[in-house]
């Protein structure tokens, strides 16, 4: 049977190190591939056209946001002038339904004081009729 021998100490610390340069030269090779320049270089290139088309859809969005803005304003402003309109409209209807109204009250006022003078005629014609007798 063979005896189980543990590597000491002094070997355990060369192993990691040799492990952990064995990383750092594929972690150095890694970073100096060209293919990884070029996909980096990709990247960076559909990044800027990314944000490219952003910026233009933003411009785009912006402009629509302000035809937007001043269309409304536009109706906002039409409407206000056709309220205004008929808000005149309605007054002037209403003033020529109030001079009409009281120009039937001064007519029917004249009618009712033609009449009442016309009631004390009679009555003075009578009263003087009564008096004189015949």
């Amino acid at each position: 049977m063979s005896s189980f021998t543990t590597p000491d100490h002094q070997q355990r610390q060369n192993e990691a190190a040799a492990a952990k340069k064995a990383l750092l030269e594929r972690f150095r090779a890694a970073a100096e591939d060209p293919a990884l320049a070029e996909r980096k270089a990709a990247r960076e290139a559909i990044a800027a056209a990314r944000a490219k088309r952003q910026a233009e859809r933003e411009a785009q969005r912006e402009a629509a946001r302000l035809a937007r803005e001043a269309e409304l304003a536009a109706e906002a402003a039409r409407e206000a002038e056709r309220i205004a309109r008929e808000k005149r409209e309605a007054e002037e209807l209403a003033a020529m339904i109030a001079a009409e109204e009281a120009e039937k009250a001064a007519k029917l006022a004249a009618e009712q004081k033609a009449a009442r003078d016309a009631r004390y005629a009679a009555r003075k014609a009578a009263k003087k009729l009564r008096r004189r007798g015949y």
